[in-house]
């Protein structure tokens, strides 16, 4: 199949010749159709068969996420002034859609009927695995309001869609807004050759001399780690952690403050109205964790678990410091750097000794035979599909010569992207009207620095594992054997779970055979000699107590602001953070920090009351990760056993089903302590509830 007749057969999006403006002005017809289409299959017999419903209704969905999916894509990738308002413009009219059918009560009862009725119970297991989420989301999304109410759910879904956007939009354009004009190489004493020029190129798209530093986060991260100056560390400390805020070089620009403040009131309302206590309980509704005080207490024991190891790692960095002439205490500015020393000290390994090795090409096709070896399949490249970036690459997923699912890779980062790194959806695997069936396309996106000059992309270690992550992402949306839409991929799986395929396939990153295959010199191919390889395995736990106690202070915080809400005396976002640091924090933010203010995740993405999730699903993957160290991390059976039990099955089954499935046993902390070097943090055997 030539590569147009490919395009035209996945039904994928033409961004050459894209307009959003036409996105905008179509999208009204489109719904108007869909509430026609439903009202006619509600307006026939009294009950309706499951091929009668469903289909019809994956179809309908199919269709605007064809329209739609691309325009909301470009907004993270290309947000450019016609894009961001032609977003603007659709985003309420869909959210007024998704309001209105999730509180369609003849909608409601017709799969209410079908859970009820004789033949649900000949219905495949992902089949009746949707029927029963549909009428927990129906049931969620307010359809046993009264009319008031629904209009009231509607109005403050509405509110929240759109303070999202804006804090979205803030915090790119704050990003975007800061920079620093450096002429005086001396300025830049200790960056690595590759962010200098990086700074320079920067410079030169610019028209200026010298050097320029944004804040993009390869070059934060460098300047962080490396610029020997403390002043500057300290000044690109302060515009990065301030951004978006009531502080720093542009205090008051693009200020989420009032945004975030409203949401997290907003949020509250909401849960209240469809019976929840608080916004925490209402997001876990739809996880494997059983509420938000259980979250709390697994938060807690982690914490209580792992505070000591952390406080030990500040207090050998402090010492390690003042060995070297540095200040006491250290400032927040200082610790990266100064942590950097330490490795170097401890484990006579740079993170810029590794980077040559990890030349972006060589991971990717690394990062590929890695996954044929774990699961039997190929990917290959597909030439002269329209993307919306000539960097931007498109790919084949087969398994015994059959394509299963494809991808597009976007990774480098440029004006007008987010930053982050994150897997989206193109298209879902589902059975089209035709009776054909779709095979899934995601989206995968990084944000690297790209190549400079005639050097080719180089990666830290830690840009490798999120290459493998959100490849993990992708590897479960693509490899999905569920034909049910709605619980095919991602799509109907618990948010806690739902990062366990991204977060078990970064263990490779850290296995000496897939190191093997991947790890060699750009210039020469030379493998990663052996005492480089030992150094980096050795120090991989390398402050590992302080890295676990910054994710429990993220996911602390989160949780706590929508669980403890009180709207008779709303507690300020900075003061909820400020306790959560006084209880679990080791390393002390200056008290203008505004980190929450480019907290995307809660405020902009799907994680509010959900960032915990990180921390639970890395148990889980560090559990499972333990059957492929005990039998081989390329045994192909225990490949193939993960496909067919986890990877595969989508949201087809409850998370923990899957699960206790392929373990044989629940879960349990204790791999992911061992993995961490921090086993005795906690008691031997202490399980992971759900």
């Amino acid at each position: 199949m030539n590569t147009n007749s490919l395009q035209d057969a996945l039904l994928l999006p033409d961004f050459l010749s894209m307009q959003p403006a036409d996105v905008a002005a179509t999208l009204d017809k489109k719904l108007a159709d869909n509430h026609t289409a439903i009202e006619q299959l509600l307006g026939g017999q009294a009950k309706l068969s499951y091929a009668q419903l469903v289909p019809t209704l994956e179809h309908l969905d199919d269709e605007i996420n064809q329209l739609w999916g691309p325009l909301s894509h470009l907004h993270g990738v290309s947000n450019k002034d016609e894009v961001r308002a032609a977003f603007d413009e659709c985003l309420p009219k869909l959210t007024a859609y998704a309001t209105k059918m999730g509180q369609n009560k003849a909608l409601y009862l017709a799969f209410l009927d079908l859970l009820e009725s004789r033949e649900f119970s000949q219905l495949s297991q992902s089949q009746q695995q949707f029927v029963k989420l549909q009428i927990r989301d129906f049931k969620l999304a307010g359809v046993a309001l009264n009319p008031q109410q629904q209009t009231d759910y509607g109005q403050l879904k509405q509110q929240m869609a759109e303070l999202s956007t804006r804090f979205s939009n803030h915090l790119m354009d704050a990003t975007e807004l800061w920079r620093k004009h450096i002429v005086d190489s001396d300025d830049l004493l200790g960056l690595p050759e590759s962010a200098l020029q990086q700074a320079l190129e920067a410079a030169k798209a610019e028209a200026l001399d010298g050097y320029l530093l944004k804040l993009d986060f390869s070059c934060y991260h460098a300047v962080m780690t490396f610029a020997e100056q403390a002043p500057l560390r300290q000044e690109m400390y302060q515009a990065f952690n301030t951004r978006a805020s009531d502080q720093g070089p542009h205090g008051g620009q693009f200020d989420n403050s009032q945004v975030m403040q409203e949401l997290v009131g907003l949020r509250h309302k909401l849960a209240n109205l469809v019976g929840f206590d608080h916004y925490a309980d209402y997001s876990v509704a739809k996880k494997m964790a059983d509420s938000g005080r259980a979250v709390e207490v697994f938060l807690i024991d982690l914490a209580k678990g792992c505070k000591p190891q952390a406080e030990a790692d500040m207090r050998q960095l402090q010492e390690f410091t003042t060995t070297q002439g540095g200040p006491t205490p250290l400032a927040a500015w200082d610790v990266a750097y100064y942590s950097e020393k330490l490795r170097q000290s401890r484990f006579h390994l740079s993170q810029e000794e590794l980077k040559p090795y990890f030349a972006l090409s060589k991971v990717q096709a690394g990062l590929f035979d890695v996954v044929k070896r774990i699961y039997g399949i190929e990917v290959s490249p597909c030439n002269g599909i329209a993307t919306w970036h000539q960097d931007v690459g498109f790919y084949q997923v087969s398994f015994a010569g059959k394509a299963i699912g494809y991808f597009y890779f976007d990774l480098y980062a440029r004006q007008h992207k987010r930053g982050g790194a994150w897997m989206n959806e193109c298209r879902n695997r589902q059975i089209k009207a035709n009776g054909e069936l779709q095979l899934p396309v995601a989206y995968l996106v990084c944000n690297f620095a790209p190549p400079v000059g005639d050097k080719p992309a180089l990666l830290t270690h830690g840009e490798v594992t999120t290459l493998f992550h959100e490849f993990g992402h992708g590897l479960h949306h693509m490899m999905t054997n569920i034909d049910v839409a709605g619980v095919a991929g991602i799509n109907g799986v618990a948010w806690d779970a739902v990062e366990l395929p991204s977060q078990l396939l970064e263990n490779w990153c850290w296995q000496e055979q897939s190191l093997r295959l991947f790890a060699k010199h750009h210039q020469t191919g030379a493998a990663l000699p052996e005492d480089l390889l030992q150094k980096m395995l050795a120090a991989k736990n390398f402050q590992a107590g302080m890295f676990v106690m910054r994710q429990l202070e993220f996911a602390l915080f989160d949780l706590r602001l929508h669980m403890n809400y009180n709207p008779a005396a709303p507690q300020s976002v900075q003061s909820v953070l400020n306790a959560v640091r006084e209880e679990v924090a080791v390393v002390k933010a200056p008290s203008w920090n505004r980190f929450q203010h480019g907290f995307a995740h809660i405020f902009a993405g799907g994680y509010a009351s959900g960032y915990y999730s990180y921390l639970w699903a890395e148990v889980l993957a560090a559990d499972v990760f333990s059957r492929f160290e005990d039998e081989g991390i390329f045994n192909p059976a225990t490949g193939a056993a993960l496909w067919t039990q986890i990877t595969g099955q989508g949201g087809s089954r409850d998370a923990m089903t899957l699960f206790t499935q392929f373990m044989g046993r629940e879960p349990s902390v204790d791999a992911l302590m061992r993995h961490k070097g921090l086993a005795n943090s906690l008691g031997q055997g202490q399980r992971h509830e759900s």
